[in-house]
């Protein structure tokens, strides 16, 4: 089965070439083109991709609203954002309303696809590290959730607690199994675990949980 792609940018070249890109690759499938995001609300609503590549800086309804409200209305598709900087102040915010990941307008074709393909996987596709200091740069505008946690930190073993810990600190899967003596199948375990408990998405959702329960705080 294609993976159904939106495509939401105000720049017609750039819509072009992405949808150049993913009609030349097996598996892809471009279903729509929007230049700005209450386009791609509308289209998102109407054709129900898995993904939708969705730029941040775009008239009217920018792709930070277009992200938070796509991710509530339309929960099987998930959003891949486009920036221009890495650690573009932008880029955090679509991260904090519910995007699983961005990349840079610049990428190359095969990163891109390969990025796709793991968004519409459930996967993250943002390094957990990248998440670390985008949350490190912009930590002020976390809010502050209630001082004892959220509830469902309550749902987690110890060693989940662990483990949800070294994720937001930046481990991969290979060094927080090294660090607490796991096996690194037994870490995923636990990590599917962990957000199944905290209901979250994906990993970049987990260290933003983490960092908005103050299990860790930036350097």
């Amino acid at each position: 089965m294609s993976i159904r792609v939106l495509l939401a940018d105000d720049e017609e070249l750039l819509r072009v070439a992405f949808t150049m890109i993913l009609r030349a690759e097996p598996g892809m499938e471009p279903v729509g083109e929007a230049a700005d995001g209450a386009q791609a609300l509308r289209l998102a609503r109407e054709l129900r991709p898995d993904v939708v590549l969705m730029d941040i800086r775009m008239p009217g309804t920018d792709g930070i609203e277009a992200t938070r409200r796509l991710v509530r209305e339309v929960p099987g598709t998930r959003v891949l954002v486009l920036t221009t900087f890495d650690l573009d102040e932008y880029a955090f915010d679509a991260l904090h309303a519910g995007a699983s990941g961005f990349l840079l307008k610049n990428t190359r074709p095969e990163e891109l696809l390969t990025a796709i393909r793991d968004v519409a996987r459930g996967d993250a596709v943002v390094s957990t590290r990248v998440t670390r200091r985008l949350l490190e740069r912009f930590a002020h505008q976390l809010p502050a959730t209630a001082l004892a946690g959220d509830r469902r930190l309550g749902l987690l073993t110890a060693r989940e607690h662990e483990v949800l810990v070294n994720t937001a600190r930046g481990l991969t899967n290979t060094e927080i199994a090294a660090a607490l003596g796991l096996a690194e199948p037994t870490v995923k375990k636990h990590i599917g675990r962990i957000l199944a408990k905290l209901e979250l998405r994906d990993r970049v959702q987990a260290v933003i949980f983490a960092y908005e329960n103050r299990l860790v705080r930036p350097t």
